[in-house]
């Protein structure tokens, strides 16, 4: 079977899914009202710098200060000044160019770069740079050798900045090569003429919708059908397809369907079972995701699989089958930054090689760089995944108000004894004859029943009568003590 992109299209919402061989593995969204800035390029002004951390800060209008650091800094910026030192090369209040590379995630900042790049549909634009390269995933030498010298020839004419051939490049004729470059030369200059007559905090180039960014990132010969549900998407689609990608214009399929589209395909169920902790194997063992903030940990476990012949045969085929499932399951989750995953431990050194293999060659399909790291002592495998946007779990929930994101929650008897103390505090501090208690049902109902005698003997020592009221609205955790 052959690779299909689904595009469901809403008012508020559109969402992409990509699906191999008739599994789903991977889901982008992108809302209206909060559409990524990933590609964006603005006029910012720096508003701090931060020697001790090589750093600055700039603000492009948004409500959080972008974060830039010296290593993203480009090199025509570094060899104004001749230095490393970021307090030498920017100021406060000046005025630069800057590029998104990294959404904003969580409590921080949008991550920038001043070496800006460009994309169409085969090439990458870098004006600041001379440079010129070719995909790595382009194998053939031929190829590249013709490729390189078709955007150097370009180079030498135009007096430009530098290129870099995409994969989707290979087997392109020189004329649409050639095509694409004028055409991200005059983007370019549109966007120099905007930066010279704009004031800072403003967007100079906004990336295309995520529909359109399909098109031009994801393309490629194993995509069989790209199906669309909205006629008004699909118009535009096929437009954009037959001006900048005619090899995908008759891939392109308008779906009309009673059934929705995600429903179809299964990609609605599939979408909340990755919203989960607990990942099923097909063997009967299963994973368990945690994300922190800090990082993502991964727990292999054989569950009622209990193998064949031995032991050792039966984790090392959990664990082979737990690798296949991680790789899914990092792309579908866009799970990104440091990921500690705690494979069953084995004791073969060739099952554990064998293991890692597997984990690597299924991550080769993965957009997103990775970078995965050898069993250590404990036993865990370390392997960084580069994340450029939000993890679908932060885009599509929040932070449990009642437990406000730990996943956890006080007992209703640690709750109890909580109110006792705080009754205790409040009798100390002012002269009160009767004090009002306000707190959850479960915890009012364990307080006038497992706890009746504890109360009892509380208000008989401080000689103060405790009253009771259930607040619908709180937490478990929740109480107030009121001086009535």
């Amino acid at each position: 079977m052959s690779d299909e992109i689904l595009i469901n299209v809403t008012p508020p919402e559109t969402r992409v899914a990509i699906v191999e061989n008739g599994v789903l593995q991977e889901v982008l969204i992108e809302r209206t009202r909060r559409r990524g800035l990933v590609g964006n390029i603005y006029k910012g002004k720096t508003s701090r710098i931060l020697p001790g951390m090589q750093a600055a800060f700039v603000d492009i209008g948004l409500d959080k200060a972008a974060f830039l650091h010296l290593s993203d800094l480009c090199a025509h910026e570094r060899e104004k000044t001749d230095t490393d030192q970021i307090e030498l090369i920017l100021r406060d209040g000046q005025e630069l160019v800057v590029q998104v590379v990294k959404d904003p995630i969580g409590t921080k900042g949008a991550r920038l770069t001043t070496e800006l790049a460009i994309p169409s549909v085969y090439l990458v634009y870098m004006p600041y740079t001379r440079t010129s390269g070719v995909s790595q995933r382009i194998e053939s030498e031929a190829e590249r050798a013709r490729l390189r010298a078709c955007v150097e020839g370009f180079q030498k004419e135009h007096g430009s900045g530098g290129f870099i051939a995409r994969t989707a490049a290979e087997g392109i004729d020189e004329s649409a090569l050639h095509a694409d470059m004028v055409f991200l030369v005059k983007l370019w200059n549109s966007i120099a003429q905007r930066q010279r007559t704009s004031k800072p905090r403003i967007l100079l180039h906004e990336d295309l919708p995520l529909s359109m960014r399909v098109l031009r990132d994801m393309h490629c010969e194993k995509v069989e059908k790209i199906r669309v549900d909205s006629r008004e998407t699909f118009t535009r689609l096929a437009k954009f397809a037959r001006e900048f990608v005619p090899e995908l214009s008759l891939r392109l399929e308008h779906y009309s369907g009673e059934r929705p589209l995600f429903d179809l395909y299964a990609v609605e169920d599939e979408i909340h079972r990755a919203l989960e902790r607990r990942v099923t194997l097909k063997s009967g063992g299963y994973l368990i995701f945690d994300q922190t903030e800090a990082m993502t940990t991964i727990d292999v476990n054989t569950g009622a699989f209990v193998g064949g012949r031995n032991l050792e045969e039966t984790i090392f085929k959990t664990n082979l089958e737990a690798a296949q499932a991680i790789a899914r399951q990092l792309r579908l989750r866009n799970l990104g930054g440091i990921i500690i995953i705690d494979f069953i431990d084995m004791c073969d050194r060739e099952h554990r090689q064998q293991v890692l293999l597997a984990l690597q060659k299924c991550l080769e399909k993965d957009h997103a760089k990775s970078a995965i790291s050898q069993v250590s002592n404990l036993g865990l495998v370390e392997m960084t995944r580069k994340r450029t946007r939000e993890s679908l779990e932060h885009i599509l929930c929040e932070p449990c108000p009642a437990c406000t994101g730990r996943g956890v929650l006080k007992t209703p008897e640690t709750v109890c004894l909580d109110i006792f103390r705080e009754i205790l505090r409040e009798i100390r501090q002012y002269a009160v004859q009767e004090l009002l208690v306000l707190a959850s049902n479960e915890v009012v109902e364990r307080l006038l029943d497992e706890e009746a005698d504890t109360l009892s003997e509380l208000e008989s020592f401080t000689g103060v009568h405790i009253k009771f009221r259930v607040e619908a609205q709180y937490t478990q955790e929740q109480y107030d003590v009121v001086l009535v």
